[in-house]
């Protein structure tokens, strides 16, 4: 499913305009950015937990060349899916 396709119900859902859906999805997903930017979860009881965590830096290696390169830490966002939707899935 696309951006386009989840405004799409959105608005079909929530009887609105595809442009406030899309402003209200582009709010949604800035908010969730920005607490994680700030190193905050975002937890939708029912949906999920998004987080972030530390990856230390490590050796890696060039599939081209096969020679080894130093990969540095990094910071890499985290989605843990909660019991709502496990279950909407089996």
């Amino acid at each position: 499913m696309t951006k386009a396709e989840i405004i799409e119900k959105m608005a079909d859902s929530a009887e609105i305009s595809k442009a406030a859906a899309g402003k209200a999805l582009a709010a949604c997903l800035d908010s969730v950015k920005a607490s994680l930017k700030k190193g905050q979860k975002v937890s939708l009881v029912g949906f999920g937990t998004f987080s972030v965590t530390k990856r230390k830096a490590r050796k890696g290696r060039n599939p081209k060349t096969g020679e080894t390169i130093k990969i540095a830490a990094a910071k890499v966002p985290r989605f843990s899916a909660g019991k709502g939707l496990k279950d909407a899935i089996k």
